[in-house]
């Protein structure tokens, strides 16, 4: 993690966040911190993330998103350069998806 950002209260952000236990208790507490605009932006932009690590072009992203091509590069940034945060959540959710099959 990038040491510009880590922080106690951004640590009990994510404890209360590891703390959920459910999609709906994720709706709850999202909705609850976050305006409906703020989560919208978030959630496109794993989207956008999702897409670009699926190698779509930058027209199907904006397309299927509305997002700007700004923000297409910015994730597109963070995917090359970043942390490697999303591909380890994209392979997760690739992982429980193969469980349920």
């Amino acid at each position: 993690m990038n040491n510009k950002l880590k922080d106690k209260n951004i640590d009990f952000l994510f404890d209360a966040i590891l703390a959920l236990e459910s999609k709906e208790e994720c709706y709850d507490f999202f909705e609850d911190l976050c305006t409906v605009q703020e989560l919208k932006t978030l959630s496109q932009r794993i989207v956008v993330a999702k897409m670009l690590s699926e190698k779509s072009v930058y027209t199907d992203i904006v397309s299927e998103t509305g997002a700007s091509t700004a923000t297409i590069s910015r994730v597109n940034r963070s995917l090359q350069y970043g942390c490697d945060g999303y591909d380890k959540i994209f392979e997760r959710i690739q992982e429980k998806y193969d469980e349920q099959l």
